[in-house]
């Protein structure tokens, strides 16, 4: 047994570590502290470029996973070269299937602009090419030379008629024939007075005159169309010679871009193809009825969807709400007589275009939590390609008749952030999730406290003062928060990485200096706020401790009981956890039963307390069984107890309260104990040890301290004692104590004053100690129970004798 010291108790840091007097004198962070296997997994999956190598960063809430690794990515993107602009245009040959056009950085916005200008100044400058007199003179050239051939059609198909007795008189339904005779036209009614001989012979004639005129029909309609192709061919070389200078310093620029080169091909050729469209006047109004709103220039519009000319380096994209569209883009549409439509221009870029060439970091948790995302991340990082639809057509929920947008190819990184749970389930359930996120990089919970280290505190802190405007911590302030940083870690070797629950403290402490006008943070700031913070959330506390004090909860911290210890719990509500000690006893009798736990046959216990309770069993056949067969009916129970027991840190408390059930020598009351036991007797760690024994502190000093109260804890617990300042004062002062614990034995003698007794050579215990009191004991009861067993023989012997 070793009772503790003040130093042994708390690991203090002073102001007298720091070469610096306040925070303000010192450089801010520049990297991540304590995390050096997550910093390795990041940069090894940031670098390799093989496909599948994603990230996976796994971490507690509240260890600054989210700050760290946006802060990692985007000093690390900074190094890395501007991905490439993405545009959408319209296709020429499949209206319905959008191309796509890459462009360096900044080129995309550009080249928007320079299809804009080229646009109205084609519209400008095409409808005056066709009001130039050199056009109209040309045109009527064109004219001429057509309206004379028809001319000649026409005469020599007269003077043919003529020739065979027909006039051919013109008309708005087309060309009638009408016979001649004598020089003059003959009507129907003349007509029909001639002899039908003559009828017949003038309708053959007609009949043999009808076929020239067809022939001669046909030849005016191949003049008509050769008329309409030289007219037609004038307007393109007209268009095409102004398109030809308006286009000529466009190629130029974009000529080392053949994407953007061909689609300007396209666009002249469409133009020519649709000159109606910019000559103007009435041909213009009959394209489109005048119902409809859309705009017939808006094919040659360019739609830029991903635009990195602001961007330095590669995209950092930190998304907390990554819905379908979100992530994948989608295509909008807007709703025109009550039909919705869409085209090229109404395509958005989801996150991963934006992200695309860069990093893309998100939650895995609000990814699963948002139907279809996970499908269509895994779909574009096994395709290396993100293609724009609808999430109805993508599942088949229904189709419509909508723009199908080209795919973008993907080269990007994708991290992920979640809790370790949440990447284990992945592993073990989703067969995609090991060949997508091959590299794991967690975040721990704590780092060495090393001088080093507590620097990188100290530069944290600066980081945070300079970053949100607060006052900046002097040396003292930083000395607290280095010991709240091992008190969280419950441990005096570490310090906590749960940089969100420290710097709200900072914060909080920042609030106290203003509050009192100081101009920096001082130790006391910092230990009000932690004060404060515990305030708030202990009422729950607060109200147990009362009850205790007042005694409706039975606590007694003097006087000595045979079967009664002091065994500590901690309750957790919610924030913050604290530590409520709780009577735990034990009796004991001749019996079959064995050791019986009442918690466990309540349904109270959970499975780890059971398994502790049955650890007592093998103890005791180990150091007794040799003396005599284990013929007991015990009982333990945690007393006034009205909810579920769980852990095995009360397994040693209830050991002492056991043996001192067995061999009648009384526990001290004044001392409470925490401590699991195994088989052989040796105390093992636990958890909340702090909370533990501050919670029986106060309990202590609200009924009064009397310098012989305290708490008997595992020995290889030592180095997670971070206690409050008040319990390591009454430590100092020697009105609290604190045992070091290595084995039951050493245990039982705190507890009772009395030894316990080392085995002798032949397997018994020496008299008047604790074990051989409980050996006495166990004979006794064996022997009582042979005994009742015997008798009961005889009398059912006596019974069953025929000559009775």
């Amino acid at each position: 047994m070793q009772r503790a010291t003040p130093e042994q108790v708390r690991a203090s840091c002073t102001d007298k570590e720091f070469a610096w007097v306040r925070t303000d004198e010192i450089s801010p962070l520049d990297t991540i502290i304590g995390q050096e296997r997550a910093v390795r997994a990041l940069e090894f999956g940031l670098e390799i470029e093989n496909k599948g190598f994603n990230i996976f960063v796994a971490g507690l809430p509240g260890t600054g996973k989210n700050t760290a690794v946006q802060s990692f990515l985007e000093n690390m993107a900074k190094t890395k070269p501007t991905p490439p602009d993405w545009c959408y245009v319209y296709n020429f040959k499949e209206p319905y299937k959008p191309r796509t056009i890459s462009l360096p950085s900044g080129k995309g916005a550009e080249l928007a602009r320079d299809m804009k200008d080229f646009i109205a100044a084609a519209r400008r400058e095409i409808p005056r090419s066709f009001e130039t007199e050199e056009y109209t003179k040309k045109r009527e050239e064109t004219g001429e030379i057509f309206a004379a051939e028809r001319s000649r059609l026409f005469a020599q198909l007269n003077e043919h008629a003529m020739k065979a007795g027909f006039l051919i008189q013109p008309t708005p339904t087309g060309l009638f024939i009408i016979p001649v005779i004598d020089g003059e036209p003959v009507k129907e009614k003349e007509f029909a007075a001639l002899p039908t001989e003559k009828q017949r012979e003038i309708i053959l004639r007609r009949q043999k005159l009808e076929e020239d005129v067809a022939g001669t029909f046909r030849e005016l309609q191949n003049i008509e169309r050769k008329a309409h192709e030289a007219i037609w061919d004038l307007d393109r070389r007209v268009a095409g010679f102004v398109l030809g200078l308006l286009t000529k310093e466009f190629k130029e620029k974009y000529a080392a871009i053949s994407d953007v080169v061909a689609y300007l091909e396209s666009v002249e050729a469409d133009i020519l193809n649709n000159l109606a469209l910019f000559r103007g006047g009435d041909e213009t109004e009959r394209l489109n009825p005048p119902w409809v709103k859309e705009d017939p220039f808006r094919r040659y519009a360019v739609n830029v969807t991903v635009d990195n000319s602001d961007a330095e380096g590669a995209p950092v994209v930190m998304e907390y709400h990554p819905t379908y569209n979100n992530l994948m883009g989608r295509i909008e549409k807007e709703a025109v007589f009550g039909a919705l439509i869409t085209d090229f221009t109404m395509i958005r870029a989801g996150l991963l275009h934006r992200a695309n060439g860069g990093y893309l970091v998100m939650p895995v948790e609000e990814l699963l939590k948002n139907p279809f995302s996970w499908d269509g991340l895994k779909r574009a990082l096994r395709e290396c390609q993100v293609v724009i639809e609808d999430a109805s057509e993508r599942f088949g929920f229904f189709t419509t008749k909508t723009i199908q947008p080209e795919p973008i190819p993907l080269s990007l990184k994708v991290i992920l952030l979640g809790d370790p749970t949440l990447y284990y389930l992945l592993y073990h359930y989703e067969p995609d999730f090991q060949e997508l996120f091959k590299v794991k990089a967690e975040f721990g919970t704590r780092m060495e406290r090393s001088p080093e280290n507590i620097e990188k505190y100290a530069a944290f802190f600066c980081t945070l003062c300079e970053k949100e405007k607060l006052l900046h911590l002097d040396a003292s302030a930083v000395a607290k928060l280095v010991e709240h940083g091992s008190r969280l870690a419950e441990d005096q070797t570490k310090l906590a990485t749960r940089f969100s629950e420290l710097a709200d403290v900072a914060r909080e402490a920042c609030h106290y200096a203003l509050k009192d006008g100081e101009t920096y943070v001082g130790d006391t700031h910092v230990r009000r706020a932690v004060e404060e913070r515990f305030y708030r959330s202990n009422m729950i506390q607060e109200r147990i401790n009362e009850l205790i004090i007042r005694g409706a909860l039975v606590v007694d911290i003097e006087g000595a009981v045979v079967g009664q210890v002091n065994g500590l719990a901690v309750l957790n509500s919610g924030e913050i956890s604290f530590g409520k000690p709780q009577r735990i006893t034990a009796t004991a009798a001749a019996g079959r039963e064995g050791l019986v736990d009442i918690e466990r046959e309540a349904k109270l216990g959970g499975r780890i307390h059971t398994k502790g309770v049955l650890i007592l069993s093998g103890y005791l056949a180990e150091t007794y069984y040799a003396q005599a067969p284990l013929a007991l009916s015990a009982r333990l129970v945690f007393e006034q107890s009205y909810e579920g027991v769980e852990g095995d840190s009360a397994s040693s408390s209830e050991l002492y309260a056991l043996l001192s059930a067995l061999s009648g020598v009384p526990v001290k009351q004044e001392l409470a104990v925490t401590g699991s036991v195994n088989q052989k007797g040796i105390i093992q760690a636990i958890g909340g040890l702090n909370e533990k024994i501050e919670g029986y502190f106060d309990i202590c000093r609200a009924k009064g301290l009397t310098g012989a109260q305290g708490v008997l804890v595992p020995r290889v617990n030592k180095d997670n004692l971070m206690l409050r300042e008040d319990v390591v004062d009454a430590v100092r002062d020697g009105r609290f104590h604190i045992y070091f614990i290595g084995d039951v034995n050493e245990g039982i003698e705190v507890l009772t004053g009395c030894p316990a007794g080392d085995r002798n050579p032949d397997g018994s215990f020496p008299e008047g100690t604790v074990h051989g009191r409980v050996a006495a004991r166990l004979k006794e009861m064996s022997a009582k129970l042979l005994a009742g067993k015997a008798a009961k023989t005889r009398k059912r012997g006596g019974y069953d004798n025929p000559d009775h």
